[in-house]
């Protein structure tokens, strides 16, 4: 019965992330959609989910087979529930994600943004622009779910994370979260649009541990030891390291200083400028 009650709550929290993703979208991609067909797709999309959410409300009335019945029968019901809480999570998520980048190609300027850790080190003899990036490694993506993880650091299962909507990497991978801090992003983003203009420009978010191996091993000790970094966790984001959009005083990063945390969002102390490893382009989900 426990078990099967963590997964009713863990499909439908799932679905609740998505369905609050998609009801986002519709809001700040009006008139901004060339083909408005998307965002009618989206609504009913959303209709189904709110529909799923509804039916499977713990305060509704209690399903028979979840509390009459065999272990076996229970079992089965809390399947059927997550399979279709999840089917419906995911088609809401596509759709949110299609009609967000429709939104940004419309609005995106001609030239694409500079990344950080996906940026080529400028060639020898090269003099670095005063606002190029502070990043010279190798360069490194942010990671997919691991099919099959067992939910530690670094092995973090597709039914733990969410993608978010509005930007995938240079290799076309969306950048994951968990799904509370995915989902306390999408509102911070909101409002971070609201006040610059543009979404939030992310440059790793959730890092799988064979990731967090090889970093290790290029970056030393700058990297955290394999197991333990906030990115495997699915908890951590890092923006580009590009000093003058997120650098330390700019208006971009004390924005996000000072509202972040009401999104739940942080500078942890240790990534500040006076920290012990500071990191200007570092934040954590603290819920």
């Amino acid at each position: 019965m426990v078990h099967a009650a963590t997964v009713r709550a863990d499909a439908r929290a799932a679905l609740a992330a998505a369905a609050e993703h998609a009801r986002g979208t519709l809001v700040t991609t009006e008139g901004g959609v060339a083909d408005e067909m998307v965002r009618q797709a989206l609504a009913t999309t959303l209709a189904d989910a709110d529909a799923t959410l509804a039916a499977t409300d713990p305060a509704a009335a209690t399903d028979p087979a979840a509390t009459t019945g065999t272990t076996g029968a229970r079992s089965a019901t809390a399947l059927r529930v997550q399979t279709a809480a999840l089917a419906a999570a995911d088609s809401a998520v596509a759709a949110a994600h299609e009609a967000w980048l429709q939104a940004e190609a419309a609005a995106a300027a001609a030239a694409p943004r500079a990344t950080t850790k996906q940026a080529a080190k400028p060639a020898a003899g090269a003099a670095a622009p005063s606002c190029g990036t502070t990043y010279s490694g190798p360069p490194f993506y942010t990671s997919p779910a691991t099919a099959g993880g067992d939910g530690s650091n670094g092995k973090l299962p597709p039914e733990a994370l969410t993608a978010i909507s509005w930007d995938v990497d240079p290799h076309g991978t969306p950048y994951y979260l968990t799904n509370a801090a995915a989902a306390a992003l999408e509102r911070l983003n909101t409002a971070f649009r609201a006040q610059f203009g543009h979404s939030l420009d992310l440059d790793l978010t959730y890092r799988d541990y064979d990731t967090q191996v090889a970093m290790r091993a290029a970056l030393g000790s700058v990297a955290a030891k394999p197991g333990t970094s906030s990115h495997g966790t699915g908890l951590a984001l890092d923006l580009p390291e590009l000093p003058c959009e997120y650098g330390w005083d700019t208006p971009q990063r004390d924005w996000l200083v000072s509202n972040g945390p009401a999104y739940g969002w942080a500078s942890p102390s240790w990534a500040g400028r006076n920290g012990s490893n500071p990191e200007y382009w570092h934040f954590e989900y603290r819920g």
